[in-house]
């Protein structure tokens, strides 16, 4: 078996430059911002951060010297707890050294005392104690007798359960403190939860006092969570073991604001750089990067905290930014001192671009031409070049009908229709047509599937609430199906929000056309969505956002069409511009795509929220977004790792070899070749990128991951390499078969060209490069004095095929 050198990532030994001076404290901050105090026993945490020139931050609220203006407004304790002393404002201010920091204290109604209420402390108090997680009573049947709904999400029926069912010993009205609800929580008596707080705690004394009041159910007048917020907002620490306290504030309809951080269940999503207890205190571990998330009611927020090691020595790179990509990934890898790669070679940029925008490898001639090429812009020109040809509309034709579902479905749509709406998308996409346009034609879509090919989006799925689920995970990222039985329990989506998003999917209409292939959708004029827990009939609202007005006779989808690719809907813009960005660098700012949730957050949320607001500001216009990456260093770095970004797989500090996806390096084999694919309703010669049919395939597309188009998820295309891929490569048709059928190596022995000529032709055609010294040495010695050197030839041509460095694009 013939062998040659494939693709490898090596490492390089980067040189330790410390910054020129230790750095200095350059700011400080408190947090909240500001201090509500609202009635006699309402108090407010508040913590001070300083900030140093190299971006760390330190935890300083032990260090500062506390003081407010004005003792008879409010106090400060040893805790740095601000609690109330009579109406009126003050200034609390922090000072460190030269520095100093100050907040506005606003108190008012001191004369006065909040009584304990069942939503606003007690429900909060299952949360926070984990009563209501589906591991305990919130699961589906509940758990020893006992049931709350998940996460608290039906807390009319929590109290029913509570108050109504084992009347006298759940609940003991006339001795609270023989409640068994209360004996069960603190371990008094036996219970599978185990002990889940003290007697003389503040969650104790909650439950106490609302039992002791009566049990009130104080559900439909209680004041509404309105916001949650977690400060600070982002931290970076130096040093294993280093702290920093958070500060947890929710905000509510009366315009009241609240310290919950003891009520907030904390969690972090990478114990191993940064664990957080209950209250808040986070503990630096090994370096990396964690995302701290509090959840209250149904809001989930957090915060970004980057850990780095204690005195490493770093010197940040000195490339000049090429535009705001790599201004935001530079800051972001200053903050975690990685080191990005050195540029790509000519011959990488060009092949990576190759494959990314046009599917396609760049043919020798090519190569060559570029390479000589010494103008400084020919990267800019062939990024230009590239976006301009009919294979970048192919490419995103793919990637569209992916997620607008074009496909044959069994007596629902004909492959006629099926048809027509691919070619309407590939039609759209070549003709420059706006992304948010197409999305917003096909969501309002109405009329026949011939004269209106859009409308196939809701033929393919006629289910009401799985088009909704569809319509909010492929245009804005957000999967809310676990809304649909209770509360997300990982992000703020309620169940009214599911239902009420639903409701825009509600009348709509279908009829069959003169043609038995063709299917007529409308708008009905009626049909809702009940709530499934009190029936109530929802009415449509946007996710996240206001109830919009909607006449009698106006068709849902228009409205909610609108507001989808509306540069008001938060959403839209962020998520598309993220999944173009993870075709060129195999993973995405917010991974994967099209789970955007606050449990899941961006790698990079500057960048993340520059790019849909690029996005909005080229209007939507893909090519220029496109541009944008594909000029920036961090698109052009090189996939050979250093010693800082060797384990960097989120942060860009270099190129992630990924396996060109399965139309790609179908249509790649087919091209160097020369053995063209026949597919079903395409000519031969026609690119696995342009066949319409999600369900059409072969053995090699499904082999590699081809999506069927089956859900609008990501994960339907695979990227991962596999053995079974492997062995297809090694042993199967498509390769050797291809080979003996373009006969590429007889045809280049007949033009004349030696040996040493096509071993140079298949690595330039194949690879992009000429072959190493070592490699035509090698190859050229096993062909010497070979007079019918074709076998050997098409061997070569085989290995190379089957090389990592030709699978992947890197």
């Amino acid at each position: 078996m013939l062998k040659i050198i494939s693709f490898s990532v090596a490492l390089l030994a980067t040189g330790s430059l410390a910054f020129a001076e230790p750095a200095a404290i350059v700011s400080l901050d408190v947090y909240p911002p500001t201090i509500s105090l609202g009635h006699a026993t309402d108090y407010q945490s508040v913590i001070a951060v300083a900030t140093r020139s190299d971006g760390v931050t330190e935890d300083v609220t032990e260090r500062v010297d506390w003081k407010l203006d004005s003792d008879s407004v409010a106090r400060v304790d040893a805790q740095h707890i601000v609690r109330p002393v009579g109406d009126g404002a003050a200034k609390l201010a922090a000072k460190l050294g030269d520095l100093q920091s100050q907040v506005d204290v606003h108190v008012e109604n001191v004369a006065t005392s909040r009584e304990v209420s069942f939503a606003n402390d007690v429900m909060p108090v299952f949360m926070r104690a984990g009563c209501n997680a589906g591991s305990c009573h919130g699961a589906s049947r509940g758990k020893d007798g006992f049931r709350l709904s998940l996460f608290g999400f039906d807390p009319v029926g929590d109290h029913h359960r509570l108050t109504r069912e084992l009347a006298n010993r759940r609940i003991n009205r006339a001795i609270p403190e023989d409640s068994l609800l209360l004996e069960k929580s603190i371990g008094a008596v036996p219970h599978s939860g185990g002990k889940r707080f003290e007697a003389n705690s503040v969650y104790y004394q909650m439950i106490r006092d609302w039992i002791d009041r009566g049990t009130p159910n104080d559900v439909a007048d209680a004041t509404k969570v309105t916001n949650l917020e977690l400060f600070p907002s982002r931290a970076v620490l130096e040093g294993e073991g280093v702290k920093q306290h958070f500060v947890a504030v929710a905000h509510y309809s009366d315009g009241t604001t609240r310290d919950v951080t003891n009520l907030v269940a904390f969690q972090s999503n990478n114990e191993v750089s940064a664990t957080v207890d209950d209250l808040g205190l986070v503990t630096a571990g090994a370096r990396g990067e964690a995302f701290v998330m509090s959840r209250f009611d149904t809001f989930t927020v957090g915060s970004q905290v980057i850990v780095i090691p204690a005195g490493l020595d770093y010197q940040p790179p000195s490339d000049v930014p090429v535009n705001y990509v790599d201004e935001l990934v530079d800051a972001k890898l200053a903050k975690l001192r990685l080191e990005p790669s050195d540029r790509c070679s000519d011959v990488e940029f060009l092949r990576r671009a190759s494959i990314d925008i046009t599917g396609s490898l760049p043919d020798v001639d090519e190569v060559r031409a570029f390479v000589a090429d010494s103008d400084l812009d020919k990267r800019a020109k062939k990024i230009d070049e590239l976006l301009e040809s009919k294979q970048f509309a192919e490419i995103w034709a793919m990637k569209l009908s992916e997620l607008l579902l074009v496909r044959t479905e069994n007596n629902r749509v004909d492959y006629k229709p099926m048809f027509l709406y691919s070619q309407w998308v590939t039609r759209k996409l070549e003709t420059g047509t706006p992304i948010d346009e197409i999305i917003c034609e096909v969501l309002g879509a109405s009329g026949g599937s011939f004269d209106n090919p859009a409308v196939n989006f809701y033929q393919i799925e006629p289910d009401t609430l799985k088009t909704s689920e569809n319509v909010a995970q492929a245009f804005m990222g957000i999967r809310t199906q676990c809304a649909q039985c209770h509360n997300h329990p990982f992000d703020r989506w309620t169940m009214d929000d599911y239902y009420s998003f639903a409701a825009f999917f509600a009348q709509i209409g279908r009829k069959n056309g003169e043609d038995y292939r063709e299917t007529m959708v409308f708008n009905r004029g009626d049909g809702e969505v009940n709530h499934p827990v009190d029936k109530r009939q929802m009415t449509p609202k946007f996710l996240g956002q206001e109830q919009p007005e909607i006449e009698r006779g106006d068709d849902r989808r228009e409205v909610v069409a609108k507001w989808v690719t509306s540069p008001e809907n938060p959403y839209f813009a962020k998520s598309m511009a993220n999944r173009v960005w993870a075709h060129f660098f195999g993973v995405g700012i917010v991974e994967p795509v099209d789970d955007i949730r606050v449990s899941n957050p961006a790698s990079n949320p500057e960048l993340f929220a520059a790019l849909g607001d690029k996005f909005v500001e080229y209007k939507y216009d893909l090519r220029r977004l496109v541009k944008d990456i594909c000029l920036s260093n961090a698109y052009q770095r090189s996939s050979v790792a250093n010693d800082s970004n060797i384990d960097d797989t989120r942060n860009f500090a270099r190129c992630q070899p990924r396996r060109i996806p399965a139309e790609m390096l179908l249509d790649c084999v087919c091209q160097v070749t020369e053995a063209p694919e026949k597919f079903q309703g395409l000519p031969v010669g026609a690119r696995a990128v342009q066949i319409a049919d999600g369900k059409t395939s072969n053995y090699f597309l499904t082999t590699f991951g081809r999506a069927a188009r089956n859900t609008v998820c990501a994960c339907e295309v695979k990227a991962e390499p596999t053995l079974s891929q492997a062995l297809h490569m090694l042993n199967g048709q498509t390769v050797q078969g291809k080979i003996l059928q373009g006969k590429v190596i007889e045809k280049l022995l007949e033009a004349g060209k030696t040996p040493a000529e096509i071993v140079e032709i298949i690595y330039i055609a194949c690879l992009s490069r000429e072959p190493t010294t070592s490699e035509r040495t090698e190859l050229l010695a096993m062909l010497d004095g070979d007079e019918k050197p074709r076998a050997k030839l098409e061997d070569i041509f085989w290995a190379v095929l089957n090389s990592r460095e030709f699978l992947f694009n890197h």
